[in-house]
C-alpha cells in the first residue's frame, strides 16, 4: 500500500445547517454547524431519521435510542483496506433503506469528508455516476462537501 499524507487543512467554515437531504431520504451532516448568527452550535439528532449511521462520536448527540444506528469511527485521512470495506458496507445499508423509503443520516465530525464518502458510494449504490454523486453532495450540502482529495480518489477507483 502506498502511503499517502494528508495535505494540510485550510479554513473550512461549518456548513449552515445541521444536516441537508442530498436525495430523497438521503441526509448527510456534521456534529456541528455554523446558524443564522454565524455561531458554532451542535447538532443533535433525535428521532427525526430511521437509520444513522456515525463515523465521529460525541456525546449528547443522539440519536435516540430506538433508531437503528450503526457507527464507524475512520480518520479523515488516507483509509486502509479495511476501512474502505466497512464504508462500502455502510453504504450498502444506506443505500437498501432509502429503497425500502426509511430516512437515513450519514454524520460525521463535520459533515463533509467522512460522512460525503459514504454518501456517495451510496449514490453510487443507487446508480448515479461518481461524478454526480460529488456534484450533488457538494450542491446540497456545501461546496466544501469532500474536500478530501484521497475520498474523491478512492470514490473514482472504486472502494473495493
Amino acid at each position: 500500500m502506498v502511503q499517502m499524507d494528508r495535505p494540510p487543512k485550510t479554513q473550512i467554515p461549518d456548513a449552515n445547517a445541521p444536516w441537508n437531504e442530498i436525495v430523497p431520504q438521503l441526509w448527510m451532516g456534521g456534529h456541528h454547524y455554523g446558524n443564522a448568527e454565524g455561531v458554532r452550535v451542535p447538532a443533535i439528532v433525535g428521532t427525526e431519521f430511521d437509520v444513522v449511521i456515525s463515523l465521529f462520536q460525541a456525546e449528547g448527540h443522539g440519536p435516540g435510542p430506538d433508531v437503528e444506528h450503526h457507527h464507524l469511527a475512520i480518520p479523515d485521512t488516507a483509509l486502509h483496506a479495511e476501512q474502505l470495506a466497512a464504508a462500502r458496507e455502510l453504504a450498502r445499508i444506506a443505500a437498501a433503506a432509502v429503497r425500502a423509503d426509511r430516512s437515513v443520516m450519514v454524520r460525521c465530525q463535520y459533515g463533509y469528508n467522512r460522512s460525503g464518502l459514504v454518501v456517495a458510494q451510496t449514490l453510487l449504490e443507487l446508480g448515479h455516476s461518481v461524478d454526480n454523486a460529488i456534484a450533488l453532495i457538494r450542491r446540497r450540502r456545501s461546496r466544501h462537501a469532500l474536500n478530501n482529495e484521497f475520498f474523491v480518489t478512492y470514490l473514482t477507483a472504486g472502494l473495493e
